[in-house]
């Protein structure tokens, strides 16, 4: 079963590494390591969004998902969404950033770094934000219960995800163009660029969360009436629901996909600037993501482990934070590609105790029962 599922990442990983150690020696193996278990650890919970709602679909629809949704995934926002990074960044057509970016790596490293904080200030504001909305809606289960209880009440005001966001973007922005002052300037002007990147992100996140919300409220509509549909007695009524809330359930999918792509995308310029490097490791996480949909999927295990969706997201939150510190100061890549996997690891590991202590706590009561039993017979 594992083998069946997990054969085609398995194959890729494989592959991927070996063009790796080719392209970059063992430290290029390192790199794209890292990038792999970053986009497999953050992008967790979309396997598990994805599964809730792909087993909903009949094997048609998931089979256009698990084709043409991956090529979207791995293709389109993997390989062409950082070039058009670097494009928009650097100010250059997307074919000379590629140009550059395999023939002239010096001169593509310096317009990345130089096109770091506007990068980081982006992908950090998007990233914040949801962190954000996750750690402010109040939930049945809860991780750390003494942090997330009382983020749960403070989320009941309205906009503060934006607020927080916002003000975290502003000291960012002035703490840099100060720091900057003081040391001659030379990044001064690029205050005003950080800025407008961090509005940006934030822009973007509320756009796909709306589109998001949207397609999420449009399935729940159609659902309704095919419910009533059902009710009355009809019959072509209800083929034609289902068929749009399929549809529907697809194009929310790719939103999804697509939302969450952009933290690993974004997260990846924290591990590189190699955008060769940067497409073998999120290729070959965004592959795994796609098996494991497949597995929780087949399975039907998306419960067992409740608090890896938990994880992820702490995982993101922390990458958010990296990223706008690394607007000014150097974070090793080793440091913000090991907390990721250490937050999901540790998530795993509760979610293993809470189930050993449910199990006992069941495996007393059932006991409790027997010996009531017992005692009544005599």
């Amino acid at each position: 079963m594992v083998l069946k599922t997990f054969g085609w990442s398995f194959a890729v990983t494989a592959l991927g590494l070996v063009a790796a150690v080719l392209y970059g020696g063992w430290e290029g193996f390192g790199v794209v390591a890292i990038l792999s278990i970053l986009e497999i650890s953050l992008s967790f919970d979309n396997a598990v969004v994805n599964a809730g709602i792909l087993k909903k679909m009949n094997a048609f629809w998931q089979r256009i998902f698990l084709t043409i949704g991956v090529l979207i995934a791995v293709f389109g926002m993997r390989l062409v969404f950082p070039v058009v990074i670097v494009a928009i960044s650097a100010k250059m057509g997307p074919i000379e950033a590629v140009d550059l970016a395999l023939n002239n790596k010096d001169h593509y490293q310096e317009l990345v770094t130089d096109a770091h904080p506007a990068i980081a200030a982006f992908g950090g504001m998007f990233l914040l934000m949801i962190f954000l909305d996750f750690i402010f809606e109040d939930r049945d289960i809860k991780w750390l219960a003494w942090l997330e209880r009382p983020l749960a009440k403070l989320g009941k005001v309205d906009m503060l995800s934006v607020c927080i966001a916002l003000v975290v973007l502003l000291v960012t922005a002035f703490t840099f163009a100060t720091h900057a002052h003081q040391h001659g300037g030379a990044h001064a002007d690029k205050a005003q660029t950080v800025l407008i990147s961090g509005i940006a992100g934030l822009i973007t996140y509320m756009v796909v969360g709306g589109l998001s919300g949207y397609f999420e409220n449009k399935l729940e509509e159609d659902e309704e009436r095919e419910e009533e549909a059902e009710r009355s007695g009809g019959t072509g009524s209800p083929v034609k629901l289902a068929g749009q809330a399929a549809f529907f359930m697809f194009l929310y999918l790719e939103v999804l996909d697509a939302s969450f792509s952009f933290d690993g995308v974004i997260g990846a310029f924290a591990i590189t600037n190699d955008i060769v490097l940067m497409a073998l490791g999120l290729g070959i996480g965004a592959m795994y993501v796609r098996s494991l949909t497949v597995y929780l999927v087949r399975q039907g295990t998306l419960d067992d482990y409740v608090y890896l969706e938990h994880g992820a997201h702490y995982a993101i939150g922390a990458l958010a934070v990296i990223l706008m510190v690394t607007i000014q100061y150097e974070i090793h890549e080793i440091i913000t590609g090991l907390v990721g996997v250490l937050l999901i690891g540790w998530s795993f590991l509760s979610s293993v105790r809470r189930n050993r202590a449910l199990a006992a706590a069941e495996g007393k009561a059932q006991g409790s029962d027997e010996k009531t039993e017992v005692s009544s017979g005599v």
